[in-house]
């Protein structure tokens, strides 16, 4: 039977019980962050003239099979390492609260990652089979995140980790199969998009500093602190807003782009749902805003190509 602590800690994260339970293990809040890169490089494909709906697809449900197995990875390895327990506060809790068989867990992610594999194949045969090394290398990424010995969840390099292979590596992948080809301006235009990525991992971060602290990990929040943290979160939010409107200005986004300026709202609320607060519990809303921003941000940026594609407009 679970105990009153346990169903508290339930209540205040408005947990639910049977579908639900299967539902947050796969994370759902971080699953934009594989669904914008593909739908904006996607995008960029389409403005250019070409795109392939079953490519698009298949790139679509491997790249969110894989952040979803690596939530699982990251289930399991917690708890593995004893890092996860009845009142840990966050989006998972399969295993500790929720009883879940943490097998279960790992041979869900294990065959996440082999259906992504079978995606990917088909990938391979209507673009390039290098792009079968370049998948490879991004499992190995989802699986040494909190896997292996030196899992990069525990360094600082988890953000940058996550930005550059989740949001530029993605974007270029995305935009290569429809084309079969990649421009500098593609790589460019992916920056804000990896930046907007690594401020989830980094909100995730400054949430969870003093147990991660005490469970013997270095992640940047705790180099940081949290004040200087939550500083280094503004900054990568105006770092990404202020590249698009360069980007606009130079002529590498259309002047459509501008409109991603609607989800600095969010990133405001995020940045003062983190100021001054101690309690895990009490940043929950910011991490929420902080990947509603991304969310907001990368669906905008998409929707400005479509919209320069029907209706262009330039300086």
């Amino acid at each position: 039977m679970q105990s009153l602590e346990e169903n508290n800690m339930k209540g205040a994260l408005n947990e639910k019980e049977g579908f639900h339970v299967w539902w947050r293990m796969l994370r759902p809040h971080t699953l934009t962050a594989s669904f914008i890169p593909v739908f904006v490089g996607t995008m960029l494909a389409v403005l250019d003239g070409s795109f392939y709906f079953l490519l698009f697809l298949a790139m679509l449900i491997a790249s969110m099979l894989i952040q979803a197995a690596t939530n699982m990875f990251n289930e399991y390895y917690d708890y593995v390492r004893g890092l996860d327990n009845e009142g840990s506060v966050g989006i998972g809790g399969t295993i500790v609260r929720d009883g879940v068989s943490p097998k279960t867990v790992l041979q869900l992610a294990i065959a996440f990652f082999g259906i992504a594999i079978l995606l990917g194949i088909y990938i391979c045969i209507e673009s390039n089979w290098w792009l079968a090394l370049v998948g490879v290398i991004c499992m190995l990424c989802g699986y040494l995140y909190t896997g292996g010995p030196f899992p990069i969840s525990s360094s600082p390099f988890g953000e940058l980790f996550a930005g550059f292979f989740m949001g530029t590596v993605i974007i270029v992948i995305s935009y290569f199969i429809q084309t079969n080809t990649i421009t500098s301006e593609i790589l460019l235009i992916s920056i804000p998009i990896a930046i907007f990525i690594g401020t989830i991992l980094l909100a995730n971060n400054i949430r969870d500093r003093i147990g991660d602290q005490q469970n013997g990990r270095k992640t940047i929040a705790i180099l940081l602190g949290h004040d200087q943290s939550v500083r280094l979160l503004a900054i990568s939010f105006i770092s990404s807003y202020l590249s698009t409107v360069i980007f606009v200005v130079i002529g590498i986004l259309p002047i459509w782009s501008l409109i991603t300026f609607l989800s600095a709202k969010k990133a405001t609320v995020a940045i003062k749902g983190f100021q001054g607060k101690t309690m895990n519990i009490e940043m929950m809303p910011a991490m929420k805003a902080t990947a509603q921003t991304n969310t907001i941000y990368g669906f905008l940026l998409g929707l400005s190509l479509l919209l320069q594609l029907f209706i262009p407009f330039s300086f």
